[in-house]
This record gives structure tokens, C-alpha cells and sequence, in this order.
């Protein structure tokens, strides 16, 4: 396979659009932790409010992993084109690679921290009764067009 300058420059508005998505991801965490401390301290002997903040801090490692990994990609890709550039082809390919995996981890952790992120939005709801019967969006519409159709 051969290597070009474009390569690992492909990967440039990738990766620094995903890291943007991982900054807003952490300023809408930071928004909600502000909001989750003001509520605790008003009542903290919410067991919802604590699990909330226990998915939160979890969250925030994810994302701080998840910026790391991508961050050390975008470095890689930079060093990779600094190889091409010198024409250290070998060690520009075991670079690029590298980069790769480590974006493949960065959007590994991402997804770990979706599926979590989709549990705390569970907890906010489990406070509204008619939802918390139904464990599945799919029977909580059901019920809702059963109930139209009488």
C-alpha cells in the first residue's frame, strides 16, 4: 500500500470534528453537574439524584478517554505526515496505523458513553409513573394506541 501526504491529512477534519463533539458532550455533562449539585443540596437523600451523579462522574472518565485517545490520534497523524515528509515510509505506516486504532478506541469508549448516557436519561424518567411501568418505548407506544383505538 503506498502512503501519500493525504492520507493521514484525510483523517484532519475527522478527528477535530469528533473532538468538538466530545468538548460539547463534556459542557452539557458540566451543565448538568451544576444543576444535579444545587438539587442535592437541597435534597440529598435522593436516590435518583445520587445515581444521577454517579452516571455523570462515570460519564466524564469516559470522555476524558475518549478526548485522550482521539487527541493521540490527531498526534499520530501528525507525525505520520512528518515521516512521509522525511520519507520514513516504514515508520509512517506503523505510525498511521497506530492513529487508526486509537481513533477506533477513541469511538469505542464514545459508544460505551452513549449506552451509559441513554441510562441516565432512564433514571430522569423512572420519576414519571406511566413510564416506569412500561420498560420499552416500544410497549409504552403500544399502550398509548391501544388506549386510542377504545
Amino acid at each position: 500500500m503506498e502512503l501519500s501526504l493525504n492520507t493521514p491529512a484525510l483523517l484532519f477534519p475527522a478527528i477535530t470534528l469528533l473532538m468538538l463533539a466530545y468538548t460539547n458532550r463534556f459542557l452539557g455533562l458540566s451543565t448538568r453537574v451544576r444543576s444535579l449539585h444545587s438539587l442535592y443540596l437541597q435534597d440529598k437523600n435522593s436516590k435518583s439524584i445520587l445515581e444521577q451523579i454517579r452516571n455523570i462522574r462515570t460519564r466524564l472518565h469516559l470522555i476524558r478517554y475518549m478526548q485522550f485517545v482521539g487527541a493521540l490520534s490527531f498526534f499520530l497523524c501528525v507525525v505520520c505526515m512528518f515521516c512521509i515528509f522525511r520519507n520514513y515510509m516504514v515508520a509512517a505506516k506503523l505510525i498511521f496505523s497506530t492513529s487508526l486504532v486509537c481513533l477506533l478506541a477513541s469511538l469505542a469508549i464514545l459508544m460505551w458513553e452513549i449506552q451509559i448516557s441513554t441510562h441516565a436519561v432512564e433514571l430522569e424518567l423512572s420519576d414519571i409513573e406511566e413510564l416506569s411501568n412500561d420498560s420499552t418505548l416500544l410497549n409504552y407506544l403500544r399502550g398509548r394506541f391501544d388506549k386510542g383505538s377504545e
